[in-house]
């Protein structure tokens, strides 16, 4: 697809000018003035989360290696409609704008040809079980799974516990009632993948795509579990037989778009966009697993295929998103407001160093370049014309703590060290929540009525919603209520 593309530079006025300002952006037109097909493509995969690191990263690489207009995306939103609405009216097109330290490039994107609100799980169920569809991706985030601190369903939350119950009723039942359908992602996705095996659709695999270790594993796990909770046998059988989950590992930079992204894109191009996508020109996407129904030629667009993927998700996990979270927390304490400037604080550069330190010697060196990756990360964090702030990277802590600092912690504490820059890390997020500065979290209440406890109690209780292991080594609560201690004096 990436022929249908049109590249101009942010930074020219020339391509304002040859362009007719406001021109709306949909097929019709971009075919007028590219000479490209004003059809999309046959829907081939479905997504869930149709956010902005999907269209950054799966749809962009989708767009590129699908030059045959063969494999197109039907895309579902998470809690809000927005995304779906405003892309739906741009017949699945978006633009793509690439900011680097030497300007911009935008590309309109057209691999996404059914943009859904998440709410129509009816259209997501008949998505799943139809036989052109042979794979499923997820961009849920960390908390979209709803699992508990062992990795399963959480059933303490009560849209899961709801969930169990519908899928109680229905999976065994001769016709789904939805009415009222679930909401949390796996659920909805199990729903799908009975609907498949009723259909006999034939395989499916089911690709998660987001910053949790072991993520195909633990999708696979959680939707097993789901539906044993649920007594339904068949469907079980079926995800054991006939669904195969791939690991990934994934990057790419996507803050939030900005009034003033939307007018420099107009400005470049032409097109009225209602959704444009801003990122950075670095990406990796790195999978392991079968695709029995096919897939597109992803590596066409650079990503790679592996048999072991856990050095690579441990290395993304805790390196970028481990450092991602240490500035969220530790920077926003010392008044910075985005990546750029949080990391031009000598102060809280060498805590991200000292952090990668402490990771570093708990993965393999072979293969994985930690040198040079740690170099790159360095200059895309310096890069100041990507404005990602700390307050977006900061929500939902609690689970981004659990799989990106509290592994390291436990590590460097059976090695006999003490984690002086884990450490650091979750203080900053235990000062944030007791002094109540915490971005916006899914487990909003426990974390409320953890942070209330009196003194040191409260960091026994909000360690615990982290990784209870934790309260098996006295000396690390001792440790974090002295760091928290520290951020809450600055």
């Amino acid at each position: 697809m990436s022929d249908t593309s049109t590249t101009e530079s942010a930074a020219g006025a020339s391509a304002a000018a040859a362009a007719p300002a406001g021109l709306d952006l949909n097929r019709r037109n971009l075919a007028a003035r590219t000479g490209t097909a004003s059809e999309p493509a046959p829907v081939r995969i479905a997504h869930l989360g149709l956010g902005a690191f999907h269209r950054a990263h799966q749809a962009w690489y989708t767009d590129v290696a699908d030059d045959a207009n063969e494999w197109g995306i039907a895309a579902f939103t998470g809690r809000s409609p927005q995304a779906a609405e405003e892309i739906a009216a741009q017949d699945g097109l978006y633009s793509l704008l690439e900011r680097s330290v030497h300007g911009d490039t935008v590309t309109v994107i057209d691999s996404i040809s059914e943009a859904v609100d998440g709410a129509r799980v009816d259209r997501l169920v008949e998505h799943v079980a139809a036989p052109a569809t042979a794979l499923v991706t997820l961009t849920v985030t960390e908390a979209g799974y709803a699992l508990d601190a062992d990795g399963r369903p959480d059933l303490a939350n009560p849209a899961v516990a709801a969930d169990v119950e519908w899928l109680r009723r229905n999976l065994d039942a001769a016709q789904f009632d939805l009415a009222e359908a679930p909401r949390t992602a796996l659920a909805r996705l199990l729903a799908g993948v009975e609907a498949r095996r009723r259909a006999g659709a034939g395989p499916l695999a089911i690709v998660s795509c987001d910053n949790l270790p072991e993520n195909g594993e633990l999708t696979r796990s959680s939707m097993l579990a789901l539906a044993e909770l649920a007594s339904a046998t068949a469907t079980r059988e079926h995800l054991a037989e006939q669904v195969t989950f791939v690991s990934t590992s994934i990057d790419r930079i996507t803050p939030k778009t900005t009034p003033a992204d939307v007018a420099a894109v107009a400005a470049a191009t032409g097109w009225h966009d209602r959704s444009p996508v801003v990122t950075e020109p670095f990406h990796d996407w790195v999978l392991s697993g079968e695709f029995r129904a096919g897939r597109p030629a992803w590596e066409k667009a650079g990503a790679r295929f592996v048999d072991d993927i856990d050095p690579f998700e441990r290395r993304k996990l805790w390196l970028l998103n481990g450092s991602h979270t240490l500035l969220a927390y530790a920077g926003a304490a010392r008044g910075h407001r985005t990546v750029a400037e949080a990391v031009g604080d000598p102060e809280v550069r060498s805590w991200v160093e000292q952090f990668w330190a402490e990771a570093v010697r708990h993965l393999p060196s072979e293969g994985l370049d930690l040198d040079g990756y740690r170099a790159a990360l360095l200059d895309r964090f310096d890069n100041a014309r990507i404005q990602h702030l700390l307050g977006q990277i900061g929500q939902d802590g609690t689970t981004k703590l659990r799989v990106r600092i509290a592994p390291v912690l436990r590590a460097e504490r059976a090695a006999g060290r003490d984690g002086e820059a884990s450490v650091r890390a979750l203080g900053a997020w235990v000062a944030a929540a007791r002094s109540a500065r915490l971005p916006a979290d899914r487990v909003g209440d426990a974390l409320a009525t953890a942070a209330s406890e009196p003194g040191e109690r409260a960091v026994v209780e909000l360690l615990r919603l982290v990784d209870p292991e934790l309260l098996d080594d006295p000396a690390v609560v001792v440790a974090v209520s002295r760091a928290a201690d520290a951020f809450e004096t600055i």
